[in-house]
């Protein structure tokens, strides 16, 4: 069985209630008519805030954090979070509390209301899968059709532990580290054609969050092939750890192109790159993807893919002349928004999301999967490659609390060289009160051709 989150509601006027999540969320609490868990706005429940707190949850992981609220949220009796008695609501947006991490039969007090927590970590299940993988065992054989198999190449011994090679191909340099992979420059032996290689970390490997995240990542990109997406060219298993072998981009990414043109990207620069970043949206938002994990661990076929994570850094640039083609990478946090009914794929990793490139709709609650998010984020792309600097502002205050409470900056206070036609529209396709404007990455770049 998979791991579940379960919220009871033990006191107050909703006793009786039951919220329960099995894959990767966030969830606001409060007063608030958009909250998920949205508590009655009425006087009895006066004391809980419009947003109250917040819930990151990652089954069988889940921590809370209060978001600064009038009267506190409180675990077991605890006190984890509250803003001064003289603070407005406002002022406490300045303010960041810590997360705290929940366990089975926690409770939850926020005023009247109590919530008990249970987790279900389907802990058997998963060590055994995990066991497996690492043995080389049967769930190879039952995961094939998470990796592409076809010619797999095996990872073969190397001379320095430090760049790790597979069989046919030389590594030649680190090209960047996270907090479950790593990425590595190397070069085919034969045709001497240059690829990415992406190994998951060996110390993530007892971690079946972290395995999942990495063979959807590697699932996802198997199943996109456009010129604005990085291909996948293959991947496999062995001895411990999963590869897989991408498209090289030489052009670095999206960031990096800002940091060579000190901090900014001119419009006659940043707009065609992001033309051909809504193209690729497009495709994958209708694209077929052929194996799509529910909930219960079976696959169906899905239809869509929304990406979830978008932003400078996981936008790869390609030069084959004077003109980058851009193409879109690091589709570990997409999720399928078609398919038959499914609920949803479990996300893995500690992070959901990056705020600043995130609507309200994606804060309120990170299962929101539609593409209208992924077009909200292309939009603040635009905005911070055009000025340097994100939509809203987020210095020194609670990210999270920011994207609920306020809104973007019109781009020309950021820049008033920005054209005022194209202005209008970059503001526009941010507007996420009460709903995103743009619905699908056409729309947005129709738009976007119309004022160039």
């Amino acid at each position: 069985m998979p791991a579940k989150i379960t919220l009871t509601v033990t006191e107050g006027s909703l006793k009786g209630q039951i919220f329960e999540f099995s894959d990767r969320t966030t969830c606001i609490i409060g007063r608030g008519g958009d909250c998920y868990v949205r508590l009655p706005n009425d006087e009895a429940h006066g004391s809980i805030s419009r947003y109250h707190c917040r819930l990151d949850i990652n089954p069988p992981l889940v921590r809370v954090r209060d978001f600064g609220s009038k009267n506190g949220t409180y675990v077991n009796g605890k006190k984890i979070g509250q803003r001064q008695s003289d603070q407005t609501a406002q002022q406490a947006v300045q303010m960041e509390f810590p997360e705290y991490e929940l366990k089975d039969g926690d409770e939850i007090r926020l005023s009247k209301t109590v919530f008990r927590v249970s987790i279900e970590t389907g802990t058997a299940a998963k060590e055994t899968e995990t066991l497996e993988l690492r043995a080389g065992g049967n769930l190879r054989e039952q995961t094939e059709t998470l990796v592409s198999r076809g010619a797999a190449v095996l990872p073969s011994k190397t001379k320095d532990s430090n760049l790790p090679e597979i069989a046919g191909h030389t590594t030649l340099k680190l090209l960047g580290k996270g907090g479950c992979g790593a990425v590595y420059l190397a070069r085919h032996n034969g045709t001497g054609e240059k690829v990415a290689l992406k190994v998951m970390l060996p110390e993530r490997t007892d971690s079946r969050r972290h395995i999942d995240w990495f063979l959807r990542e590697v699932e996802n990109t198997k199943a996109l092939k456009h010129p604005n997406v990085v291909r996948l060219l293959d991947s496999g298993y062995w001895d411990g750890t999963f590869f897989c072998l991408l498209e090289y981009c030489d052009g670095g990414t999206l960031l990096d192109l800002m940091r060579a043109r000190g901090g900014r990207v001119p419009v006659g620069e940043a707009v065609p790159i992001l033309l051909q970043v809504l193209e690729g949206l497009e495709y994958a938002h209708s694209a077929e993807i052929p194996n799509v994990r529910q909930a219960d661990g079976s696959f169906v076929k899905g239809r869509g893919l929304v990406h979830r994570d978008l932003k400078p850094a996981n936008i790869f640039l390609a030069f084959a002349g004077k003109s980058p083609t851009a193409k879109i990478g690091d589709y570990g946090l997409a999720k399928a928004f078609d398919s038959a009914g499914l609920s949803g794929q479990t996300v893995s990793g500690t992070t959901a999301g990056t705020p600043a490139f995130m609507p309200r709709q994606q804060v309120i609650n990170f299962k929101y999967a539609k593409p209208e998010v992924d077009v909200w984020a292309a939009a603040a792309t635009l905005y911070y490659t055009l000025t340097g600097t994100p939509p809203r502002d987020f210095t020194g205050i609670d990210r999270w609390l920011v994207v609920l409470q306020t809104d973007p900056v019109p781009v020309r206070e950021r820049d008033a060289s920005i054209p005022q036609p194209l202005a209008e529209v970059i503001d526009l396709a941010l507007a996420d009160k009460p709903e995103i404007r743009f619905k699908s990455a056409a729309e947005f770049k129709q738009a976007l051709e119309s004022v160039l």
